[in-house]
């Protein structure tokens, strides 16, 4: 039923979780899976940012990129221990949400296996879920972890 399942991560605990058990249910369904990781965008946060080369702390896109690489490698590392075919991607994106999507599209996948933190009340209403929006704005099925 499903070939291919979109495994987004975070890095978190919860995470984890989710890519845990969508290896387990790729593995029993034949499916191949798909590591992914959202590398945000950021605005300009000080004039750090337009100073001299020699004078500029290490640059936050390289320590995220380093990040991507680090929770890529976990989850392809889980799937060939396992047997799972895997393929990782990471993409820069202002919006985790519509980043997940456009990566589930190009890269042909037919189920996405995500965690939710759950978070509730006014926090919830606040930050929202990236989770809830990829559910909204998404034609391909997702399965969530919580």
């Amino acid at each position: 039923m499903y070939k291919n399942i979109l495994l987004p991560t975070d890095g978190s605990a919860l995470s984890q979780v989710a890519i845990d058990n969508g290896l387990q249910f790729a593995k029993a369904v034949g499916a191949k899976i798909t590591g992914f990781y959202v590398i945000l965008e950021r605005q300009p946060e000080s004039f750090e940012d337009f100073a001299p080369v020699d004078a500029k702390a290490p640059k936050l896109d390289e320590v995220a990129k380093e990040e991507a690489h680090k929770y890529l490698k976990i989850v392809a590392d889980k799937a060939q221990a396992m047997g799972v075919p895997c393929q990782t991607h990471s993409m820069k994106h202002a919006s985790p949400h519509q980043a997940i999507i456009t990566m589930a599209t190009q890269t042909g996948c037919d189920l996405i296996i995500m965690a939710s933190h759950g978070k509730k009340g006014i926090t919830g209403e606040l930050v929202g879920s990236e989770t809830a929006r990829v559910i909204t704005n998404c034609r391909i099925p997702v399965l969530v972890y919580r």
